[in-house]
Parts: structure tokens; sequence; C-alpha cells
């Protein structure tokens, strides 16, 4: 039997975030050890790098990355997960698992 409960505010915030796209996939390689901007582009693919960067920023806004400008020449930025976001580390790795059980892309819903 379905829960009436409705969908808590702060799990309607989060998701509404991780639905945009590319949040998942950007937190998943940060996971992953992605910390500067190329490698974003290298382990996403076709990102679009406009889309990158708000994507970046929006979950640094989120408190989910920590942006971190290095003091070199020229100066170097790097992300990685905040304590916020590593709490999501179960959800990414859930998908890890998920996929692999999977033998293929998703199907398209009809």
């Amino acid at each position: 039997m379905c829960s009436r409960e409705p969908v808590p505010p702060e799990v309607r915030a989060l998701t509404a975030l991780l639905e945009r796209r590319w949040s998942l996939s950007v937190l998943y390689a940060a996971h992953l050890g992605a910390a500067r901007f190329s490698e974003f582009e290298q382990a996403l693919g076709q990102v679009p790098p406009a889309t990158l960067a708000a994507r970046l920023a929006d979950l640094e806004s989120a408190g989910l990355l920590e942006r971190r400008v290095l003091d070199t020449r020229p100066p170097r930025t790097e992300y990685a997960l905040s304590a916020e976001g590593h709490r999501l580390a179960p959800l990414l790795e859930a998908l890890t698992t998920c996929s692999r059980g999977r033998g293929g892309p998703p199907r398209s819903p009809r």
C-alpha cells in the first residue's frame, strides 16, 4: 500500500537540484575524483562548457561542492564534494551498482 504522506519539502528541493541536466553526473564525477573543470569535461563527455559551469555553481551554492581557488599562476580552480556532498555517496554508489546490473542503456518509456 502506498503512503499518502506528501513528499517532504527538503526532499523536493534536493530532487529539483539533482534533476537538473548533468547535476548527478557532475556529482558522480566529483565522487570519483574529478577536481578541475577540464577533468569534469573529460569525465562527462559532451556537456556544453556553459552548462558545466552553471551546474558547478549550482552545486556549490547548494553546499554539495566546495570550490577552491589555488594560488598559482595562472590561478586554478578545483572542486570537491563538501561534507554534505559526501552524504550522497551511498546514492552515487547505488547508481553504479544499478547500472552494472542492467546490461545496457535504459529503455525509453513508451
